[in-house]
């Protein structure tokens, strides 16, 4: 009986313990933090790509007070997530969109992985995918999703529920 209840605590335990994330310096940054600027708004500004993202996954907000992202992340299907993208006016702006395959691609972090993001920039990154607004070419029922963990990419069903972080065009 002791052996069970020590599994059944285990599996039920063992998935809510949060992991650090992993950085292997010998690896160069691929997305050093000098290269952003964390904007009050909840927004970030990338330097490199004159990209604009949201800080936080999409249904957080932002705390500037507490430098943390509030809320729960939401998972959305791929056609949930362009709608959502274009009613969303997150620092009072109203051209976000879906990253697509490339866009999203800048914002990994490949010295890290647990997540594989630049966590001083984007806080609470899921260890989960990211829907890209890059359909597959093949496949029409697919599109190409960033897995967090490990930084790879992958196709995943548009009826699949991931989460997304938003992007636009800096002016």
């Amino acid at each position: 009986m002791k052996q069970k209840f020590s599994l059944v605590f285990a599996l039920l335990v063992l998935p809510s313990i949060a992991f650090a994330q992993t950085c292997f310096t010998q690896i160069p940054a691929s997305t050093p933090t000098t290269r952003f600027v964390v904007n009050e708004d909840g927004t970030v500004s990338d330097s490199k790509t004159g990209l604009m993202w949201q800080l936080c996954s999409y249904g957080q907000t932002y705390s500037v007070a507490d430098k943390v992202c509030t809320g729960t992340a939401a998972r959305v299907t791929w056609q949930q997530a362009l709608v959502v993208a274009k009613s969303n006016t997150t620092a009072n702006h109203d051209d976000w969109h879906v990253p697509n395959i490339k866009e999203l691609s800048t914002v990994v972090e490949h010295q890290c992985v647990e997540p594989s993001i630049n966590e001083n920039v984007f806080i609470g990154t899921r260890n989960e995918n990211y829907w890209t607004s890059t359909s597959d070419q093949v496949r029409t029922d697919h599109a190409w999703a960033y897995q967090f963990a490990d930084g790879k990419n992958n196709l995943k069903e548009k009826i699949s529920d991931l989460y997304i972080r938003l992007v636009r065009f800096e002016k």
